[in-house]
């Protein structure tokens, strides 16, 4: 008879109802300051980082970093 006695690598979940919002889809289209406030609201230890779409950024993974990535320009260039 076998037992399973493996090790889970997978994050742990939650307990029911406290599901950590991942993404914030709802955000597109608003300002940088407006998409803060929100995604603070539900996350409040949330490291924001603000970057040029196509710009260069690290890929190690952290749970509290969220990036907003801005691809409008939003004045006239001169």
């Amino acid at each position: 008879q076998l037992t399973e006695s493996r090790m889970s690598c997978a994050a742990p979940k939650a307990p029911a109802g406290e599901e950590k919002k991942t993404s914030w889809p709802e955000v597109v289209g608003k300002s940088i300051e407006e998409a803060k406030e929100i995604i603070l609201k539900d996350m409040p230890n949330a490291d924001i980082d603000v970057l040029p779409a196509g710009s260069a950024m690290t890929l190690d993974f952290r749970t509290n970093r969220v990036r907003i990535i801005v691809d409008t320009v939003a004045t006239t260039p001169s």
